[in-house]
């Protein structure tokens, strides 16, 4: 899921975005288990991780948002 590039993120669709945030999420758990037992070896990853995560939901909000001016 690393490098997920703004114009990469635009394109997906809602289920797209749902799907990856989910797989974030996932991972993000996994990433503070690891941490937590001392097994993390790239600590970076969680923050980007979480950077993700906010900026699928911030363009998901853009969309809706352009949606429901559109009607």
């Amino acid at each position: 899921m690393a490098d997920l590039k703004m114009d990469d993120i635009r394109a997906m669709s809602p289920d797209q975005m749902e799907d990856t945030i989910l797989n974030l999420k996932k991972e993000r758990f996994n990433l503070r288990f690891q941490r937590a037992t001392g097994q993390l070896e790239n600590t970076s990853r969680l923050r980007e991780a979480r950077r993700d995560i906010a900026r699928i939901k911030t363009v998901a909000a853009q969309k809706r948002a352009a949606d429901s001016k559109k009607k």
